[in-house]
């Protein structure tokens, strides 16, 4: 869930890094061309009614292309190419920091590199993970994946296997509390700040899950 807050610019483009080559920037392109044209059509007609093949369309890709980039719709709201942000973000944070300030620090930072057209997408892949049961139970894939590289990353920092059970709970504990503050979020009308809501969330956290 935390990839929904990713910031939409590639680790690999940011200052310092290696620049990407021509054909993997044609096919964030192609991906993104995608992607835009499938949110406007969810957007206009709903999740249900718009098919693959009408994406297709939309984006100026055949059928076969868009199933190249995303296996399946679901996959469209789910997937992009900047799931090593999470990971690049957290063990780019002092080793000795908890793990609960690590992931806050990556969360807000990714959220303040957002620009308002990303936020309108981001408003809008909640609102389909909440409200569409095939995207919602999909999730949970994302989640375990996820719970796998905090879990690595957590093991590195303390020695401890990656599949040590108080490591998995952390790690879970934590994703689940942001994607709790993303759905209070819209449930909210997006009225409160969603960087307060991640705050107070991790603030809970911290405390040790008391009142």
């Amino acid at each position: 869930m935390l990839r929904m807050v990713s910031a939409r610019t590639p680790a690999t483009s940011r200052p310092g890094t290696p620049k990407i080559g021509l054909r993997e920037r044609k096919k964030i392109q192609t991906r993104e061309a995608i992607r835009r044209a499938a949110y406007r059509l969810f957007e206009e007609q709903g999740y249900d009614a718009t098919p693959v093949d009408q994406i297709a369309e939309a984006a100026d890709v055949s059928p076969s292309t868009v199933f190249r980039y995303f296996p399946t719709k679901e996959d469209i709201v789910l997937t992009d190419e900047y799931d090593t942000v999470l990971e690049a973000g957290l063990r780019a944070r002092p080793a000795d920091e908890p793990m609960v300030e690590s992931m806050r620090r990556v969360a807000v930072e990714a959220l303040r590199e957002l620009t308002a057209a990303d936020r309108g997408e981001l408003v809008q892949r909640i609102r389909l993970v909440r409200d569409v049961p095939a995207i919602r139970g999909r999730t949970a894939e994302n989640i375990a994946r996820d719970t796998a590289l905090i879990s690595a990353v957590l093991a590195e920092r303390t020695g401890r296997p990656a599949d040590d059970l108080e490591l998995r709970v952390i790690s879970a504990a934590i994703l689940a509390a942001l994607q709790e503050a993303m759905l209070n979020w819209i449930a909210g009308g997006q009225r409160a700040e969603l960087e307060a809501l991640i705050h107070r969330t991790m603030d809970v956290l911290a405390r040790g899950l008391t009142l």
